[in-house]
């Protein structure tokens, strides 16, 4: 497998989702406001999620049409660009709500 193997940037979102629903567990969305280091954790890895997507091509995007490829970039594009604006509350619901979906359905593509 190569990098340019869909199932490895596929398996790059489903490591690094997973790596930020497990840094989450067990804490409250006000721990966000009070663990900088958490927090720039959080922001890096659904970062990197996103990243991994964008670099998906869109013709192994469209097999996959259950996944929200265009709000992943896009969440990964207001992270890196809005740097100095980085909504806790988003951040929170992205990991809390819309990670263990992707981590599921990125589980079922790549069994």
């Amino acid at each position: 497998m190569t990098q340019h193997d869909p199932t490895v940037r596929m398996r790059h979102m489903l490591d690094y989702a997973k790596e930020a629903v497990d840094l989450l567990a067990g804490k409250e969305k006000a721990d966000l406001s009070r663990d900088r280091i958490l927090e720039l954790a959080l922001v890096r890895l659904v970062e990197i999620v996103g990243e991994a997507a964008n670099r998906l091509p869109i013709e192994d995007q469209s097999r996959y049409p259950s996944i929200p490829w265009k709000g992943i970039v896009g969440m990964r594009n207001r992270l890196v660009h809005g740097y100095d604006a980085v909504d806790l509350d988003v951040l929170w619901d992205t990991i809390q709500v819309d990670l263990p979906a992707l981590i599921e359905k990125l589980e079922r593509i790549l069994r």
